[in-house]
């Protein structure tokens, strides 16, 4: 419910309607209160929303739920830098950098804070970054074709060097083109509804022809890309590994920016049980991710899929970070419960290193020494951890039995007692003891079978055959006193489910009548289990 509430904000807020998303998340977190993600995406919100007091609040909200998480700290520094408190917006991005070292969005927030400080505010360079613009230009059917001039490339690398030379050549169509490619909207519309009429630019009388651009600066191949991705796919369903590797380094190759075949070679790795070669192939995906600002699911399936080769060396402590990390990125029910089954794991490792029998014995014997001098809670203190340091020991839940015992806990020993049976179902003291809890129970007929089972194991065993007796002279006294009957009957719901039942009635009815009838019925599984129950309240009688 809370996730589905999550992802209608998240629509919300790509639609830029910031108020309904705001309500979205307000009521998955009413749900799920210690889901940072979903304060965090509510600060987003509200900043985005102008509500920058609000954001400030869920921001230092998510960082309370989870100090070591990164986006935590760049909520909170860009609700403070929203609110022109940036020298306390920078101490929170420097904050994050401790547990985030990598983080560019936390870098940039600081230099921005202390651009702020400074006074020196200059205008972003679209034409910083010469690599990814020269891929993203060549991708474009607006500009790709000014590649086939030299002299396009020469201007870009002058911008690139001074942008301060954007002011003489802002005339230049090309220019106009470009920045509408980078910037993301039209700067060649004019009068705002017909394009400018542009000139295609004439070729130089003598220029020489073009020099192809080095390997690296070639424009990602998509489809060549993809279509090395299904060969790769197709070689690794028939377990050819090493093609199946081939194809993936092909198409990342002429597609760099593509973590996905970044993922599928390590899925290759891992398949080869080769975990660590796995897991470069995933943080590489990662980098490249968070530096493209790549979709936050193929980062959380290379999060995932390292947690997934920690699993195959059980290494769960490793593997519960990275799973973490995952859901960080994207929460799925399938890596929350991968998550779980790590937890538990982890817990019983520990369970399981903590086992000493050498530790249990003489924890064992210390609490032998407190019961013999009467000191019940501190003898059950010693067989409980002596229990945890050799479970499978039966003797164990017998003695702790007989402390609840004495401390008149008796479902707590009768707990035990059928724990110690069911490790040791050849162990006596473990079903006198069960008879014994029963008995102070007043639930006779039940310690009876208890005794009964120890006497099977040995005949001459007084403390069985005075069980025995107790039982059958206790049942008989309880069978035949009304007041007790009436109790029994009042304090049992399963009888007045049994009263009221209208084909028992009519079987009650029949026997009274008929006593051969009880003969028949007993065939019944469940007119049994029923009469047997009334046998055992006193309800009913045979003579």
């Amino acid at each position: 419910m809370a996730d589905e509430l999550k992802k209608k904000g998240n629509a919300a807020v790509q639609s830029k309607n910031y108020k309904e998303a705001i309500g979205h998340y307000t009521e998955a977190i009413k749900i799920d209160p210690k889901n940072h993600v979903l304060f965090s995406n509510r600060s987003a919100a509200y900043s985005s929303d102008e509500q920058y007091s609000e954001a400030l609040q869920d921001a230092e909200k998510v960082i309370e739920i989870r100090p070591d998480w990164g986006k935590g700290y760049s909520r909170k520094g860009s609700a403070l830098a929203f609110l022109k408190r940036y020298e306390e917006a920078k101490m929170a991005y420097e904050e994050g950098l401790k547990y985030d070292s990598q983080n560019e969005q936390l870098k940039k927030g600081v230099e921005q804070c202390e651009k702020e400080l400074t006074g020196s505010q200059p205008l972003p360079n679209p034409f910083s970054n010469l690599q990814a613009i020269r891929n993203k230009l060549q991708n474009d059917p607006r500009t790709k074709d000014f590649f086939n001039d030299p002299t396009y490339e020469d201007m870009l690398k002058e911008l690139n060097n001074n942008p301060q030379s954007l002011a003489t050549r802002i005339g230049d169509p090309r220019i106009q083109s470009t920045l509408s490619v980078l910037l993301g909207f039209d700067l060649t519309m004019a009068n705002g509804d017909a394009p400018m009429d542009v000139d295609p630019m004439p070729k130089p009388a003598e220029a020489k022809p073009a020099t192809p651009p080095p390997e690296e600066s070639k424009p990602a191949n998509v489809d060549e890309a993809l279509k090395e991705k299904d060969l790769g796919n197709a070689a690794y369903k028939k377990k050819d590994f090493q093609t199946a590797l081939e194809h993936y380094d092909k198409a990342f190759t002429l597609d760099p920016l593509n973590i996905t075949f970044l993922t599928n070679k390590a899925a290759v790795y891992f398949e080869m049980n080769e975990f660590e070669k796995c897991r470069e192939a995933c943080h590489k995906a990662i980098e490249i991710g968070r530096e493209n600002h790549i979709d936050y699911k193929l980062v959380a399936k290379a999060f995932t899929r390292i947690g997934n080769s920690y699993v195959k060396e059980k290494d769960y402590t490793s593997a519960v970070q990275f799973y973490n990390k995952a859901l960080t990125e994207h929460r799925t029910k399938d890596v929350l419960a991968k998550l779980q089954q790590c937890e538990k794991a982890i817990a019983e490792q520990e369970r399981l290193a903590y086992i000493n029998p050498e530790l249990s014995l003489e924890e064992k014997q210390k609490g032998n020494e407190f019961y013999k001098e009467g000191k019940f809670p501190e003898a059950l203190k010693r067989y409980s951890e002596a229990i945890k340091r050799d479970p499978e020991n039966a003797t164990l839940y017998s003695n702790r039995a007989a402390c609840y015992m004495k401390l008149l806990e008796f479902q707590l020993a009768l707990k035990d007692c059928d724990e110690c049976i069911k490790k040791d179902p050849s162990f006596i003291k473990g079903h006198i003891r069960k008879g014994g809890a029963l008995e102070a129970m007043k639930e006779f007929s039940r310690a009876l079978d208890a005794y009964q089972k120890a006497m099977d194991i040995d005949p001459n065993n007084a403390e069985a055959s005075d069980g025995c007796r107790r039982c059958l002279h206790s049942d008989y006294q309880n069978r035949n006193d009304p007041k007790e009957v009436q109790k029994r009957v009042q304090n049992d719901p399963e009888v007045g489910r049994i009263m009221s039942d209208p084909a028992m009635k009519m079987i009650l009815e029949q026997i009274q009548r008929d006593p051969k009838a009880l003969q028949e019925h007993l065939k019944n599984p469940q007119v049994a289990k029923n009469i047997q129950k009334l046998l055992d309240v006193g309800i009913l009688s045979i003579r």
